[in-house]
C-alpha cells in the first residue's frame, strides 16, 4: 500500500479532488493525507473529501489561531473525522496559556503537520516546545525545511540541523519529492542512479537521524506539478531509496504512514 502524506485541494485554489484521485489511481497510489493550504480555515470541502472517500483520504485541518475559539473549533473538527491539525513551530494561542493549540492536539489524539523552515524548525524555543508533548505526533514537513532545494552549504548545514529533533521519538519527517530537493537537472535524460549520487547527502543524514520507520513520502500535490510531476515524484524517490536503503521502501512509501493513521485512531 502507497500512501501520500502530503497533498493539497480545494475548491477555490489548487485542484480539486477529483483530479488527485486520478493521479493516485494512475500510478498505484491507495491513500492520502489531505493537508490544509495556509491561510484557509474553511475545513468543509477537505472533510466533504473524506466523507466521500473514507477509504482514499484523511484529513488535516488548519485552525484560525486569532480566534479565541480555536481549540474548540479544533475539537469540532475532531469530532467530524480529522486526524491531525496543520501548525507552524512558532504558533501560539491567544489567551493565558500561549500552547494551548497544541495542548488541544494532544489530548485529542491529533497528529500535528508541522510547516516551517530551517531556521524555525531549529530554533531552539521549538525544542523545547516539543520536549513538552510526548504524546504528540509531530510530523515535519518538506525534509525539515522550504520546498526548494537548499542553496548553498549553510542552507545544508541548517537543514541538517534540523534532524536532530530526531531525539525525539514522537517527531517524524516528510520525505517529497526529488524535485523539491535538488536542482533541475541540466541533462534532463538523467537516469535515477546520476539522481540517486545528486540526493544521497540531502537524504542520508535524514536516514540517519530518524530511521527509516519515521519517514514519510510526500507528494506535494498540486505544487509538485511546477516541478517533476507527480508520478516522478513517487517513481524517481522511490528507486532512489530502493539504491539506498533497499529495506525501507515499504515503510517510507506507506508502512510508516498506516502505522501512524492506526495510532491516531485509537
Amino acid at each position: 500500500m502507497v500512501i501520500d502524506s502530503h497533498c493539497h485541494t480545494g475548491d477555490r485554489w489548487y485542484e480539486p479532488v477529483d483530479t488527485l484521485l486520478h493521479h493516485m489511481d494512475r500510478h498505484g497510489v491507495s491513500r492520502a493525507m489531505l493537508i490544509q493550504m495556509l491561510g484557509q480555515f474553511d475545513n468543509g470541502y477537505q472533510q466533504d473529501s473524506v466523507q466521500r472517500h473514507p477509504d482514499r483520504f484523511v484529513s488535516v485541518v488548519g485552525v484560525d489561531l486569532s480566534r479565541a475559539d480555536a481549540c474548540d473549533e479544533l475539537e469540532r473538527q475532531a469530532a467530524q473525522g480529522a486526524v491531525g491539525v496543520r501548525l507552524r513551530p512558532t504558533d501560539r494561542s491567544l489567551g493565558d496559556d500561549p500552547l494551548a493549540i497544541w495542548r488541544a492536539a494532544e489530548r485529542l489524539g491529533l497528529l500535528v503537520s508541522c510547516v516551517g523552515n530551517s531556521t524555525t524548525f531549529g530554533d531552539p524555543a521549538f525544542d523545547a516546545l516539543v520536549a513538552q508533548f510526548p504524546r504528540l505526533t509531530i510530523v515535519l514537513e518538506h525534509l525539515g525545511s522550504n520546498s526548494s532545494p537548499d542553496a548553498d552549504a549553510a542552507a545544508v548545514a541548517a537543514r541538517q540541523r534540523v534532524f536532530g529533533l530526531a531525539r525525539h521519538a514522537h517527531v517524524c519527517i516528510k520525505l517529497p519529492g526529488l524535485g523539491e530537493l535538488i536542482a533541475r537537472p541540466a541533462l534532463m535524460a538523467a537516469d535515477p542512479f546520476t539522481l540517486a549520487a545528486v540526493a544521497s547527502p540531502v537524504l542520508r543524514p535524514a536516514f540517519e537521524a530518524f530511521g527509516p520507520e519515521r519517514l514519510l513520502w510526500g507528494s506535494d500535490f498540486p505544487v509538485v506539478s511546477s516541478r517533476e510531476g507527480y508520478g516522478q515524484a513517487l517513481g524517481l524517490c522511490r528507486e532512489v531509496v530502493r539504491q539506498l536503503y533497499p529495506q525501507a521502501v515499504d515503510g517510507v512509501f506507506g508502512g510508516n504512514a498506516q502505522t501512524l493513521l492506526a495510532r491516531q485512531s485509537r
